[in-house]
């Protein structure tokens, strides 16, 4: 019966890819500054395959690492692009960084450090499911002040399979496990978007900002802006998951007092789990110093971070069989969306896409626009990395923004927040894809959760472009 289920999108998307593919040739469009874009049989082929990744990850048509091979191998035997291009993009080093952030959280696991962390955690706060949630949320959110927020959530993934063991045993699927774990990949990306160091989008952004605009947003004025629209996206976020994935438990009786034996027999700290503190506070201090010092610029995020896992393997915290327990089905779900991303920029299909959207609202009133723009970024970055959505989308809305009657810098703000949030699809971030590895909830459950919290984030987004924005002192209209 579940065969059976699988086969209409199986189908669904196989026929999307085959009518792109063969379609006829497609209109061109021209980019605000006169330029004339032509959409390639190779461009029309990719569409194709955005399309039919995005029903199979949705449907859970073949496991969801398989989806992402799927991508690479259709690039080569269509001819879409060289296999050296597909397969490469395939193993991008942010790939990597994602692989090595799964290694730290397997090094807190290893350790004991996790279950620490969480004993200690849980015979501080109230017994009250609502009030874990909330707890569990806003640390993350924290966290990715400082660090990156994937590893943020693989840091914190263990700590979470603890507190959902101790509310069920069993391991079965619940409302409180489902809202726990999606929570946690949205809380982590609305923390994101408050510094530069929650993720890479913010610098790629700023320099497209730069280059367009002659202007320089600083650190502190994205936190200036970022900050009330993230805290407050985290609170709502925590109404609404627990709304949707109301506990089957108001209350955890005797919580705190188990908590507090479990911890105690975890006995005193030992030395495995200080060295594992030690590598991953100085991992996060050279992380963040990137952002500040230009020597450390080149030193690339992704070889740092496997640096420290190498470390890991060196100082014996780390062994082969916890390389082996690396969930390859999340390596290769991101390898999958890197490769349809690069493939949608390298093949034109992307800017195609892009201009042919954003051209329909150049005479639409203000907000309007800047709401087509968070719309577009939105449905982009559940697709595809969010530095791709901002690298796509906008160049060509910073070029239009004058046209319209809006500042380029709030049109950069919003492409940042919507950026940074994508709630429906596993592969519009790593801490979503993270959180899935739980078990708790299937990739359709995630996507029609997404919807409402895409809603919320929408409607938010025009209440701080409309009013709050303006009144912290943004400029918003020309």
């Amino acid at each position: 019966m579940r065969r059976k289920r699988r086969l209409i999108p199986f189908l669904l998307g196989l026929a999307l890819f085959a009518g792109f593919y063969l379609a006829p040739p497609m209109a061109d469009v021209v980019d605000p500054l006169g330029n004339t874009v032509v959409l390639s049989h190779e461009g029309k082929a990719a569409l194709g395959l955005f399309l039919l990744a995005g029903i199979w990850w949705i449907f859970e048509v073949l496991p969801a690492g398989v989806t992402g091979l799927t991508i690479a191998v259709v690039q080569t035997l269509w001819f879409i692009r060289e296999p050296r291009q597909a397969m490469t993009d395939f193993m991008d080093p942010s790939v990597f960084f994602i692989f090595g952030s799964l290694l730290i959280g397997a090094a807190f696991s290893s350790t004991g450090l996790t279950k620490r962390m969480a004993f200690f955690m849980l015979k501080r706060i109230p017994e009250r499911t609502s009030i874990i949630y909330l707890g569990v949320f806003s640390m993350t959110a924290t966290m990715t002040l400082f660090m990156a927020h994937t590893a943020v959530a693989a840091a914190v993934f263990p700590l979470l399979l603890v507190v959902n063991q101790l509310y069920e045993p069993t391991g079965k699927s619940t409302q409180f496990g489902k809202g726990l774990f999606i929570g946690m990949a949205w809380t982590a990306g609305a923390g994101s978007i408050i510094t530069l160091l929650g993720a890479a989008r913010g610098a790629v952004a700023i320099g497209f900002f730069r280059e367009l605009t002659g202007q320089e947003i600083s650190f502190f004025e994205i936190s200036k802006f970022m900050l009330p629209l993230g805290v407050i996206m985290v609170f709502l976020l925590w109404g609404y998951v627990c709304l949707v994935f109301k506990p089957e438990r108001d209350e955890l009786p005797g919580l705190q007092e188990k908590a507090s034996k479990l911890y105690l027999a975890l006995g005193p700290v030992r030395k495995k789990e200080i060295g594992t503190l030690v590598i991953v506070f100085g991992l996060m201090l050279l992380l963040s110093l990137r952002s500040f010092i230009p020597a450390l610029m080149p030193f690339h995020k992704s070889a740092i971070i496997l640096g420290a896992a190498i470390i890991f393997f060196i100082t014996g915290i780390l062994r082969s069989k916890d390389l082996e327990a690396v969930p390859w089905n999340i390596i290769l779900l991101f390898g999958g969306a890197m490769s349809i991303g690069f493939c949608l920029w390298q093949t034109g299909a992307a800017e195609w896409l892009a201009i042919g959207w954003l051209k329909n609202l150049e005479n639409a009133p203000w907000l309007f626009f800047i709401l087509g723009v968070a719309c577009l970024i939105l449905v982009m970055t559940n697709f595809i990395m969010n530095v791709a959505a901002i690298a796509i989308t906008l160049p060509v809305a910073l070029v239009m923004a004058p046209y319209v009657g809006v500042e380029p810098e709030v049109v950069m703000f919003v492409a940042l927040a919507t950026a940074g949030m994508p709630f429906m699809l596993l592969v519009g971030a790593a801490p979503n894809a993270i959180a899935y590895e739980s078990n708790q909830f299937s990739t359709k459950e995630f996507f029609m959760a997404g919807i409402p919290a895409s809603i919320i984030l929408i409607a938010v987004l025009i209440l701080f472009v409309w009013k709050i924005w303006p009144m912290m002192g943004m400029p918003v209209l020309t």
